[in-house]
């Protein structure tokens, strides 16, 4: 595409502003039709204007060639016309080959998604027979953002359903406390939508969502049933009960059918990385974990180098943002070093996610070692991958090899690839990756390599723990363009 010149920027602008304002409308009919939008793998739905160009923008960055609005807007428009069933559409990738097919024999937008939506066409089936209710077991930091997430996620009301929190009672004025730390948020700032607090029914309801605040110190007490909740997934966020024997109280309670940890299990309860052993989610499974956010982001990675070039021995070194296990200020705490202040000091500490990277890819069970190292961020996280491989490669052929797995593998809504010479840790903040592989920074000499993966260890890990939940509840969605029996990005 030629660029204007400097006399035509801001005409330029002004017109592909008024077409991501035509764009909002037409993504929120398909939305609440469940066909979601996205422009190479970034949500496109509950966008401002400014943040559907900004996705536009970012196609210069994976495909090295500039996406316009004015390209996209007659696909999107084209797509509106169309009687399609619930799907994942990613707006970006269809237009980018649309484009590359007219110059070759002149298809028109309609022929063309015609033809790649041609098995979502009429095919209304939805996501579940019935909504799955959603309990969260706990409001802390992860719990907040699962609500959000959540929430954000309702479209038409026929898949998830966030039906209630359950935690302690912190103080008489308790509900509007919880209602407020939903409002707004210091790291990730403030909710996207309208909160109202319905004291008298003590409920919470967020964006139309009714979600009932359960009181209670027991799992195995709480009798949900009696709020019209059935069996539910309950996402146990608070960290408490890590062992079956723990996490079993929840299925003792009416109206739960499955519980779900937000932190690595004990025992032989499975822990589930989204996209990396989703296969092994069953039906007849009442408990899972979803590991840890170090683990989320870092296995992706693993797996995908270790398809590729075979991981001989390596060394897992995370630079984590401090979280509220540690003391803000120096005082006892039962492990080593997390005692002294947080905000003031790095703090070398332990970490299981070398060990559970074996767990979940026992062809590298030996290979690794880790270790972490806690510093004075509210959040986002860096994992320093130092790897030996099978055979000798170069960071461009390693580069290239991630950036396609980012844009075009299983992988697609874990791994994300930049390659930018200034980006920092503030700018990975509410990332919706499991990680971010920082091109810019590869190193490589032959056979060794050293990758630096970005992860927002709260917002990212909160989105593959719904992806756990989703898989689990059956949740599958039509994937274009791309084979229609292949999982939408979630």
């Amino acid at each position: 595409m030629a660029l204007p010149r400097l006399d035509d920027y801001f005409p330029d602008w002004k017109e592909r502003e008024a077409l991501a304002e035509a764009m909002i409308p037409i993504i929120g009919r398909l939305y609440r039709n469940n066909v979601v939008t996205y422009c190479y793998g970034r949500a496109l739905y509950n966008q401002s204007v400014t943040q559907l160009m900004s996705a536009h923008r970012y196609v210069r960055q994976v495909e090295h060639n500039e996406l316009s609005e004015f390209e996209s807007y007659p696909v999107l428009e084209a797509l509106s016309r169309l009687d399609l069933g619930p799907s994942h559409i990613d707006v970006g990738k269809l237009t980018v080959r649309f484009m590359e097919e007219s110059e070759s024999n002149g298809a028109t937008p309609e022929k063309f998604v015609r033809r790649e939506c041609a098995e979502i066409i009429g095919r209304h089936v939805p996501p579940l027979e019935r909504p799955q209710d959603i309990v969260l077991y706990g409001f802390g930091r992860i719990g907040r953002l699962l609500a959000r997430l959540l929430i954000e996620k309702t479209g038409g009301g026929d898949q998830l359903r966030l039906r209630a929190i359950v935690v302690r009672r912190g103080a008489d004025d308790d509900l509007p406390k919880r209602a407020n730390l939903l409002r707004r948020d210091s790291v990730h700032g403030g909710f996207k939508g309208t909160i109202r607090v319905d004291e008298q029914n003590s409920c919470i309801i967020a964006n139309g969502n009714v979600i009932r605040v359960i009181y209670s110190n027991d799992p195995a007490e709480v009798d949900y049933e009696e709020y019209g909740i059935t069996n539910a997934i309950v996402i146990d966020n608070t960290g408490v009960w890590r062992d079956e024997a723990g996490l079993a109280q929840h299925l003792k309670a009416r109206g739960v059918g499955r519980v779900i940890l937000t932190a690595p299990g004990k025992g032989a309860i499975k822990d589930i990385v989204s996209g990396v052993n989703s296969h092994l989610v069953s039906e007849n499974d009442r408990i899972l974990a979803a590991a840890s956010c170090t683990t989320n982001a870092i296995v992706p990675v693993m797996k995908a180098m270790n398809d590729e070039f075979d991981v001989v021995r390596g060394h897992m070194e995370t630079v984590h943002a401090y979280t509220n296990d540690q003391n803000l200020i120096d005082n006892f705490h039962p492990k080593d070093r997390r005692g002294r202040g947080a905000p003031l000091n790095m703090v070398i500490t332990e970490t299981g996610a070398s060990d559970a990277v074996a767990k979940l890819l026992p062809e590298l069970d030996g290979k690794l070692s880790g270790n972490a190292i806690r510093v004075p961020t509210p959040n986002v996280s860096l994992a320093i991958l130092n790897l030996t491989l099978g055979r000798a490669t170069t960071a461009s052929e390693v580069n290239e090899y991630l950036r396609h797995t980012a844009l075009h593998s299983a992988l697609q809504r874990q791994i994300e690839y930049m390659d930018a010479a200034e980006i920092v840790s503030s700018d990975f903040v509410g990332r919706r990756y499991a990680c971010t592989v920082d091109g810019n920074k590869t190193i490589v000499d032959k056979n060794w390599t050293v990758l630096y993966v970005w992860y927002d260890n709260e917002m990212g890990y909160a989105a593959q723990v719904v992806r756990v939940v989703q898989k689990w509840a059956g949740i599958s969605y039509p994937l274009i363009p791309g084979d229609v029996s292949k999982t939408g990005y979630g």
